[in-house]
């Protein structure tokens, strides 16, 4: 079962341009987001870390992270485990919740470029 955050940007209707750019600026958002996570998901061999991915339909404007694996949503949520220092549950919504002004001034700066 997979762990995933989702970020969905309603920006009403965009020409072309300024949605390839909110494209663009949610994907690297969701990059970003995927590397804060990284940093706290749990990590014993590096094979829950290597799962995480981002994606991005352009079609909703809707970015997410994911982490696949059968043990992703356990790690996720159970906060009793023990973790290695620095590591930890809620390894992808903490820095969703932390990181929301940061993903925030990426999709916007992509967007200023467009308007420029």
């Amino acid at each position: 079962m997979a762990q995933r955050s989702e970020l969905k940007l309603d920006l009403g209707k965009l020409d072309k341009g300024v949605h390839e750019a909110a494209v663009k600026g949610l994907q690297v958002a969701m990059e970003h987001l995927l590397q804060v996570s990284r940093e706290q998901v749990p990590h014993e061999e590096g094979t829950l870390e290597r799962s995480g991915t981002p994606s991005v339909d352009p079609a909703t404007l809707t970015g997410a992270v994911s982490y696949d694996t059968p043990y992703a949503v356990r790690q996720h949520e159970e906060l009793n485990l023990q973790h290695d220092e620095g590591r930890k549950a809620k390894y992808l919504e903490d820095p969703f919740d932390s990181e929301q002004q940061t993903m925030q001034e990426l999709i916007a700066a992509e967007i200023r470029r467009a308007l420029r």
